[in-house]
């Protein structure tokens, strides 16, 4: 009973740091300009691209080396076919959101579109740790508690990188807390799913960790960097990124 509260404590404090980082918008005034916004743009471009890098390739890399698929493949695979999936999804953006000014939302939709995705394998990861745990004794869970502790921490920027952009456009807090909360959503949800299929899943992790590292590399080269620098001007943006780069890094490090 024990393990399965703790189980359930890990869970949910990856979907609360996610809202704790979405929060962040009510810290900053109402009147934001374009420069704001093209700053937070490169920051969460160095956050997505150091989290696909720490968060994502490296630990699938390590993952690959037991699994039963190629590491090759199931890594440059993966990343492929998140790359391909985030062009699906700006087709999609581009055809039926015309009523929602594509052009002014596009690059905030494709940043939460990335996100979620990479959402996903994290909260495969922290179930299959617990779901693994919970087999054997109370120590056991410990380590599953330290990956839902990191993972939690490190979503913090990451529910920041999307709800601020997002509020630099539309100037409204509270759609902008939500709609960066809602990034977060499937990583308890696929968390349990993770706990569920633990005795399957684990052996795809590989695959799974790239496809969200393809999708985010993909948004932030096709969308972020060239939308954020569309103006002469962009020191402050490379500075933002670089901010986001080494917080994002920093955080996969310690945690």
């Amino acid at each position: 009973m024990q393990g399965i509260l703790l189980v359930i404590l890990g869970i949910s404090f990856i979907f609360l740091m996610t809202i704790t980082g979405a929060a962040f918008v009510y810290f900053f005034k109402k009147n934001l300009d374009d420069k704001f916004q093209n700053i937070m743009l490169g920051f969460a471009s160095g956050i997505m691209i150091a989290s696909s890098i720490w968060s994502m390739i490296l630990p699938a890399i390590d993952f690959a080396k037991d699994g039963l698929i190629n590491p090759v493949i199931s890594i440059v695979g993966g990343i492929i076919l998140g790359s391909i999936t985030l062009i699906i999804v700006d087709k999609i953006i581009s055809s039926n959101l015309k009523s929602f000014k594509k052009e002014k939302y596009g690059s905030t939709l494709k940043l939460f579109s990335a996100v979620t995705l990479h959402n996903i394998p994290e909260g495969l990861a922290v179930g299959l740790a617990f779901g693994i745990a919970l087999n054997q004794e109370i120590n056991g869970i410990i380590p599953a508690l330290m990956l839902a502790l990191g993972i939690g921490i490190q979503n913090v920027p990451e529910g920041a990188a999307v709800s601020l952009p997002f509020y630099a456009i539309n100037k409204n807090k509270n759609k902008s807390f939500i709609f960066g909360s809602l990034s977060g959503i499937v990583e308890p949800i696929f968390a349990i799913i993770g706990v569920l299929l633990s005795k399957f899943l684990t052996d795809y992790m590989p695959l799974f960790l790239a496809f969200a590292a393809g999708s985010m590399l993909y948004v932030v080269m096709d969308e972020l960097i060239p939308e954020a620098t569309k103006n002469e001007k962009h020191r402050e943006v490379s500075i933002a990124f670089i901010v986001g780069f080494i917080i994002m890094m920093t955080f996969d490090m310690l945690f």
